[in-house]
């Protein structure tokens, strides 16, 4: 299933693509698409519906987060072997675990507002993962049944916030749209190999990103079993799986983003956003 939300900010609906590509409107017959409205059994709940007699939404207009909001917004960081390269780094032994603020949601193509001082904004197309059910300790091997779906991140940074303002990364990760989601939230069950999707992103036009999520150092099986060691992730909780070269900080010279800069990405079968950068009021 494909899964979106739909509608003016603040007053999205939950809808569903059916075979046509048309937008059924889920209102009064599902949850609106966070915590425990994107468990697995509230997934089997929409499944059981008849998309035929739901009603057709001519005109959806905007497209929201695919999820109303999270209970944590977590990141991979430098977890792909070329990005790591890219920025001088040495690729990490475990994960590296950080943070957005899940006030950084946002629709996937509304527009991205680079902050106030902010001098090196950059983009990162990322594999989300949506937790479907309470993981504690669970195994490789069972990790991807805890999994509701998948879909479409810019973990949008901002390199001096993050990296030269002391403290941790949340920093530079979480100002208001730094996490474009969506446009669909993917059901499991049409992602049969999470580590076999392209995924890029073009910056006016041009192509800077481009990889496959074979390149990752950690799969997503292996980060979901790692994290469940430390936390217990909850439906709901979303995981930007971390970015593949290309970003702004590894060119040479860096380049960052300015008002009036267009960034288009996708995710293999997960759909396509596009973002146009604003600057703060």
């Amino acid at each position: 299933m494909k899964l979106l939300r739909f509608g003016p900010k603040g007053q999205e609906k939950p809808g569903i693509l059916d075979a046509d590509g048309q937008v059924r409107d889920l209102s009064g017959k599902a949850d609106d698409l966070a915590g425990t409205g994107v468990s697995l059994e509230a997934l089997d709940a929409i499944r059981g519906l008849d998309l035929d007699g739901l009603p057709v939404v001519e005109n959806p207009g905007r497209i929201g987060a695919c999820l109303a909001s999270v209970p944590n917004f977590f990141c991979i960081g430098l977890n792909y072997a070329k990005h790591a390269a890219e920025t001088g780094a040495q690729p990490p032994k475990e994960p590296i675990i950080f943070s957005k603020a899940s006030s950084a949601l946002s629709g996937p193509n509304d527009p991205v507002i680079i902050p106030r001082n902010s001098v090196k904004g950059d983009w990162e197309v990322e594999l989300g993962v949506v937790i479907g059910r309470e993981t504690l300790y669970v195994s490789e091997a069972d990790a991807l049944s805890h999994v509701a779906g998948y879909c479409v991140i810019n973990d949008v940074s901002e390199r001096e916030f993050q990296a030269e303002r002391g403290g941790q990364w949340i920093k530079g990760k979480s100002a208001p749209t730094f996490g474009p989601t969506g446009p669909w939230l993917v059901t499991a069950d049409e992602v049969p190999d999470p580590q076999a999707l392209d995924l890029s992103l073009s910056l006016n036009g041009e192509t800077v990103q481009n990889s496959n999520t074979d390149d990752m150092i950690f799969g997503v099986a292996e980060i979901i079993s790692y994290m469940s060691n430390f936390m217990k992730l909850q439906p709901g909780d979303i995981i930007a799986t971390g970015t593949p070269s290309g970003v702004g900080l590894g060119m040479k010279p860096p380049r960052f983003l300015k008002p009036g800069d267009v960034m288009e990405l996708t995710v293999e079968g997960l759909g396509t956003q596009r973002q146009e950068t604003v600057a703060a009021d």
